[in-house]
């Protein structure tokens, strides 16, 4: 599989954990002190770290740095968006489509010499 796909698809799954300690603890441990959430997140985020780490390796043999870091937020979007929408229950807002599209122009600029962009 080419270096690329396989830093997206790890990079997806990391974002998914990254999602999960990041803002889930708002709506299932909210009654919980904030020691107990953050111990919980660290213990969900040393998952998304054993895909990050490898991903960002992997994909940093094809891809610069600031590539990586685009790849990364477009990525956090597309994960955020659904979760926001169907696990926390949040509207979801036009100001979404507006920070694709603001994210969509990193992608050009940042890939524009790649793939003939």
């Amino acid at each position: 599989m080419p270096p690329i796909l396989v830093t997206i698809g790890l990079l997806c799954a990391s974002n998914v954990f990254m999602t999960f300690a990041w803002y889930a603890h708002l709506k299932t441990l909210d009654n919980r002190p904030w020691l107990v959430a953050a111990l919980i997140s660290w213990g969900v985020a040393f998952f998304e770290y054993l895909l990050q780490v490898p991903a960002n390796r992997i994909g940093f043999t094809q891809l610069s740095l600031g590539q990586l870091k685009v790849l990364q937020e477009v990525i956090t979007l597309s994960v955020f968006v659904p979760f926001s929408v169907f696990y926390m229950r949040e509207p979801l807002k036009l100001d979404y489509l507006w920070a694709g599209l603001c994210l969509l122009g990193a992608v050009y600029f940042m890939f524009r010499g790649r793939w003939g962009l």
